[in-house]
């Protein structure tokens, strides 16, 4: 299975459809909020969300959706990074809530080579994140440095640094 791609790779348009989807549980979301400490109670606070918001029950950290959508796009878009540069927009444009699936996709908006190093560019994408429902709840766009093939070849392949097994006997 590839993991990331080299910079040949990425075609402007391409759409990667990233799987398999995460149920969010309120495990996920309260660890994420005590790990980063948001202790704000509209995601804490079962009685506070559901006797002073809109929503009537705890909302899933923006930041926990965003980190769960990079990660899923890791695999397609920057496994083989060198450097992500840039996180250029982010958007919350709707509500997650315990229970809810979210999914991710990422768009190839523009690829540029870098002027100063021949073996590798910058890839520009945005991803965006949807319930099972199909209602989008983030967008966001970065932009990432990744190698050409020449980068990866010079440094062992598709996979450096991983070890041969050395059979027991």
């Amino acid at each position: 299975m590839q993991f990331g791609r080299y910079y040949e790779e990425f075609e402007v348009g391409a759409v990667y459809k990233h799987w398999p989807g995460k149920t969010v549980t309120e495990y996920d979301d309260h660890l994420f909020c005590l790990i980063t400490m948001n202790h704000h109670p509209l995601h804490m606070d079962v009685n506070f969300a559901e006797n002073t918001t809109e929503f009537g029950k705890n909302v899933v950290v923006g930041n926990y959706i965003y980190s769960l959508l990079l990660g899923m796009s890791v695999a397609d878009v920057s496994g083989k990074a060198i450097a992500n540069l840039e996180v250029e927009s982010l958007r919350h444009v709707a509500p997650t809530f315990h229970g809810d699936t979210i999914y991710g996709e990422t768009t190839v908006l523009d690829k540029t080579e870098s002027k100063s190093k021949d073996d590798r560019g910058v890839v520009y994408v945005e991803t965006i994140g949807y319930k099972q429902d199909g209602t989008i709840v983030c967008i966001f766009r970065r932009k990432v440095m990744v190698p050409k093939r020449s980068y990866g070849e010079a440094r062992g392949g598709e996979q450096p640094g991983r070890p041969t097994p050395i059979p027991r006997g």
